[in-house]
C-alpha cells in the first residue's frame, strides 16, 4: 500500500536520522537521549495521523472505520519500524560507533556516581556484556532495534484510528475554486 511506504518510509527517516544526529552531537548522556529518542519517535511517527487522515480523506470520502484506520497505522509503523532498524544499521557501519560499549560505560559511569555498591555494579557490568554479546549479532540487534519503535507506532496508530473515524475531527477541505 502506498500510504504505509511513503509514510512509514518518512517517519522512520525522519526518526533515523533525527536520532543518529542527536548521537553524533553526543548528548549529556544515554539517560537524556533515551528520554530524547523517544520523543522523537513520537514526532516522527505523528506522520501516522497524517497518513491515516490523508487516506481517510482522498480515497475514502472523508469516512474511514477504526479497523482500517488501525490497519494502516499497523502498516505504517512497520515501515518505519523497518526503516528505522536498517537505517540504524547503516548508521552503525558507517559510523563505527560500538553503541554497546559507550552505553555500558555510561550506565556503569551512572551507577558509580550515584555511589552505587560494587557488586551491584559489578552484577550490572556483567548484565551489559551478555547485552553487548547479543547486541553484536545483527539477526538478533535488528529485532531489538525494531522492537524500541514499533510498540510506539502501535499507540499513535491506535490512537489516530481512534480519532479520525470521527469524520467531523479535522473534516477534508473541500477544493473550492474562485467564485
Amino acid at each position: 500500500m502506498k500510504y504505509a511506504l511513503v509514510y512509514g518510509g518518512l517517519a522512520g527517516g525522519i526518526v533515523v536520522a533525527i536520532i543518529s544526529a542527536t548521537i553524533a552531537l553526543d548528548l549529556p548522556s544515554h539517560a537524556t537521549s533515551m528520554w530524547v529518542g523517544y520523543l522523537v519517535m513520537l514526532a516522527g511517527l505523528s506522520l501516522i495521523f497524517a497518513g491515516v487522515k490523508r487516506y481517510r480523506d482522498v480515497e475514502c470520502g472523508g469516512v474511514i472505520r477504526f479497523g482500517r484506520a488501525f490497519g494502516l497505522g499497523f502498516a505504517i509503523a512497520a515501515v518505519a519500524g523497518a526503516v528505522y532498524a536498517l537505517g540504524w544499521e547503516a548508521y552503525l557501519a558507517l559510523s563505527g560507533k560500538d553503541f554497546m560499549a559507550e552505553y555500558s560505560a555510561s550506565v556503569l559511569g551512572g551507577m558509580r556516581r550515584a555511589g552505587a555498591a560494587p557488586a551491584a555494579i559489578a552484577a550490572k557490568a556483567a548484565e551489559l556484556r551478555g547485552l553487548a554479546e547479543a547486541y553484536r549479532n545483527p539477526l538478533l540487534r535488528i529485532p531489538m532495534t525494531f522492537v524500541e519503535i514499533f510498540p510506539v507506532g502501535l499507540l499513535v496508530a491506535l490512537f489516530s484510528a481512534a480519532l479520525l473515524r470521527n469524520p467531523k475531527l479535522l473534516p477534508a477541505q473541500a477544493s473550492g475554486g474562485a467564485g
